[in-house]
């Protein structure tokens, strides 16, 4: 699949790595879908992508409002070619271990770092396989592979993404559609810090 003339989804893309993404997507000549909770934010980033390409902002919680998310890229561009799962919740900050972890809080964070990829990818699949292509991009950490004291919640949701995605790319296979799953390792952003306060 080309980028230039695609449209992307790209969930929790008001700042950090969704954002970033979606620069680089936009700088590539892909047409943007970004999605994220907090309005003000989001539309900022719009701005910035529209100096580039066209982009549709969609404040919404991918917990409670997946297809509306989908439903506003379909009724702008007409379909969603890629879907980049960028979207994630940590929890409390600090984060606590898993025996002091309230089950909402891990609900929560399950819903929107495992349930909500699966829920869009099941939104905008249908048309990708009709198709015979498209691309599933999820963001995944090593916090889903090893151990971290702390992490417990965001890294079991996390490991629920990787076996979705594995999963998913299996029962795909041969239709033209790719399940990628990626760990972009430690960066610099507002949810790290607020990971660990003060490191």
């Amino acid at each position: 699949m080309k980028i230039k003339d695609s449209v992307i989804l790209v969930t929790g893309a008001s700042s950090g790595l969704g954002l970033e993404t979606s620069l680089v997507l936009a700088a590539h000549g892909a047409k943007l879908v970004i999605a994220a909770r907090g309005a003000a934010a989001l539309e900022r980033a719009a701005a910035s992508l529209r100096e580039f390409t066209e982009a549709v902002a969609v404040p919404a919680d991918v917990s409670d409002d997946a297809e509306g998310i989908v439903a506003a890229g379909i009724a702008r561009f007409g379909r969603i070619d890629a879907l980049v799962n960028n979207a994630s919740e940590l929890g409390p900050s600090p984060m606590p271990r898993l025996d002091a972890l309230r089950w909402q809080d891990f609900e929560r964070i399950l819903r929107v770092n495992a349930l909500a990829p699966l829920h869009l990818s099941q939104l905008v699949l249908p048309a990708m396989r009709a198709r015979g292509q498209g691309v599933i991009m999820n963001i995944s950490s090593d916090a889903g592979v090893n151990a971290y004291p702390g992490w417990g919640g965001y890294g079991a949701s996390k490991a629920a993404l990787e076996h979705v995605s594995r999963t998913l790319a299996a029962e795909l296979d041969g239709s033209g559609v790719r399940v990628l799953c990626v760990d972009p390792g430690d960066m610099n952003t507002t949810m790290h810090q607020l990971a660990e306060p003060g490191v």
